[in-house]
């Protein structure tokens, strides 16, 4: 039970050191170095998606046979689609991000900060249950998932929650919030993430036949968040390569913590 606590609370400790940033004078993570944690989180989140929640998905179904795939296939298709369903409903991150550098109205900051607040919140909700869909098929033994394979996607998403955990507490800050406010609202912003865990947690426990699609969702999910949230990132403006690196040392340290710890 401590391992799921933990693994559960890893992308939670990401959103609040992200926030933290606020108590440093310094206004912004240098770009290289914010290129090389997207990179890195993308290369964690693209092998665990596939390896620990993918390719498990497919080994539960085989009792079926040739179309051992279908649930993995249907499961990964719905967690695309309700990825880009949260997409229509709620800004894109990269797209938040850009439009912090424009100069605005009081008014209209205010208003573009409680957005984002709104939009990191909810794209922490499918990140959440992605954790506690791996950390649920875990601890019930029904599915073919790693210690390694748990905690690198755990730690991959917390990497990804470092900084929009920075882009809530930061602004709000230069709106004139103190610096302890600012660092609370960044840090409810990922509280969302143990509270959905835990849920699943306990849902997924209760219908461990669905889990071939329950974890395929989570695949889908993390997949279009990295393809259409990380990558795009990672591979803005000059120097690109570095985040190419990091995606790499993201991707095999996975494969290691995979194999060691599984």
């Amino acid at each position: 039970m401590k391992t799921v606590i933990w693994g559960l609370l890893i992308p939670f400790i990401g959103t609040a050191a992200g926030a933290a940033c606020v108590f440093f004078p310094k206004k912004d993570l240098r770009s290289d170095v914010q290129r090389a944690l997207t990179g890195f989180a993308a290369g964690v989140m693209v092998a665990a998606s596939i390896w620990s929640l993918i390719v498990p998905a497919i080994e539960q179904s085989e009792a079926m046979g040739r179309l051992a795939f279908l649930p993995a296939f249907i499961g990964f298709w719905l967690g695309i689609l309700f990825l880009l369903l949260l997409d229509h409903i709620i800004p894109h991150l990269h797209r938040r991000i850009d439009q912090a550098d424009q100069t605005e109205g009081p008014r209209s900051r205010l208003n573009r900060t409680v957005m984002m607040v709104l939009a990191v919140t909810l794209h922490n909700i499918p990140e959440g249950m992605a954790v506690g869909v791996v950390y649920a098929g875990l601890v019930s033994g029904s599915a073919e998932i790693t210690a390694g394979g748990a905690l690198a996607l755990a730690l991959g998403i917390a990497i990804q929650n470092f900084p929009e955990g920075a882009i809530i507490s930061m602004p709000l800050f230069a709106e004139g919030k103190n610096r302890t406010k600012s660092f609370l609202l960044g840090v409810l912003s990922g509280a969302v993430e143990p509270v959905f865990g835990g849920i699943t947690v306990l849902i997924a426990g209760l219908v461990i036949p669905a889990m071939p699609y329950l974890l395929s969702f989570a695949g889908g999910a993390m997949l279009y968040v990295v393809v259409e949230e990380l990558i795009p990132e990672m591979s803005a403006g000059e120097h690109s390569n570095i985040g190419v690196v990091f995606f790499a040392v993201g991707f095999s340290l996975m494969m290691a913590l995979d194999v060691a710890l599984g």
